[in-house]
């Protein structure tokens, strides 16, 4: 199994108070402020380093990991937990966002090629941003091959102003091959080198070491807002089925893989 996760400022999960309704652009703006920012709401600067290390990088990331996550980081403990949640909390404006609101938002929605013409027009126009896509299939029905060809078609700008942008490439399976990317370069007329040069890639081990890796891509994304519009993990599952076997370890396994794909929303 494959995943695509197209990465911009978006976010769906607005908390209920009340029967309030807030500007969507005021919220967006209040989650993506970097956690530094806590740093004027008595947060120091060492604790805001530990999260920064765990990949929660902005307010958002805050609201988006539990008390529980928060406390296994070291160096945090549940009082200093609670104090983070509560700095957090001051600076968002919880509610509700008209319809109207939503759909401006989703206005910033981009679809990336897949290099195929029918099978963008199977799927609206290609990989939508602000979601994840799963692709599955037997072996070598092309799975690999389509995370080739995305991490150059991203790069090509596209309709309704996208401008390409750079890949994220986790590799459990050991499938990925650059030499690869360098005919499908050829084919829309790119630098060969120069895409090489925006795919950033890395090799996962074990499930633990994929988890791990979640957290610097979220680092980087947060370094280098915009600039990133692909992360391909290819593939999610094949590390959990080598580090869970058996009936005995399958909830544990599903637990530790919804935290993944959670992670990735």
């Amino acid at each position: 199994i494959g995943k695509y996760k197209s990465r911009t400022k978006y976010d769906t999960g607005e908390e209920f108070s009340g029967s309030s309704l807030i500007d969507a652009d005021d919220d967006e703006e209040s989650f993506f402020q970097d956690i530094n920012c806590l740093q004027d709401h008595g947060i120091n600067a060492s604790d805001l380093k530990k999260l920064k290390l765990a990949g929660i990088c902005t307010v958002k990331g805050v609201h988006m990991t539990t008390r529980k996550h928060l406390s296994h980081i070291k160096g945090i403990s549940e009082a200093k937990v609670d104090k983070i949640k509560e700095a957090a909390s001051k600076m968002v404006t919880p509610g509700f966002v008209t319809a109207l609101n939503f759909s401006s938002k989703r206005k910033q929605v981009f679809k990336v090629s897949t290099g195929s013409e029918d099978l963008d027009k199977l799927l609206g126009g290609g990989i939508e941003s602000m979601a994840i896509t799963e692709v599955f299939g037997e072996f070598r029905t092309g799975k690999t091959q389509l995370s080739h060809t995305l991490s150059v078609t991203t790069q090509i700008p596209g309709a309704k102003g996208y401008m390409g942008g750079k890949v994220v490439y986790i590799d459990t399976e050991n499938t990925f091959r650059p030499d690869r990317l360098r005919p499908i370069a050829d084919r829309f007329n790119l630098d060969q080198n120069a895409v090489l040069d925006n795919v950033m890639y890395a090799r996962a081990y074990t499930s633990e070491h994929q988890m791990e890796l979640l957290d610097h891509v979220a680092a980087k994304f947060h370094e280098e807002a915009g600039i990133f519009k692909l992360l391909i993990v290819d593939s999610v599952m094949a590390l959990f089925r080598v580090d869970f076997s058996g009936r005995g370890e399958l909830a544990d396994r599903q637990q530790k893989l919804a935290h993944f794909v959670k992670l990735l929303l």
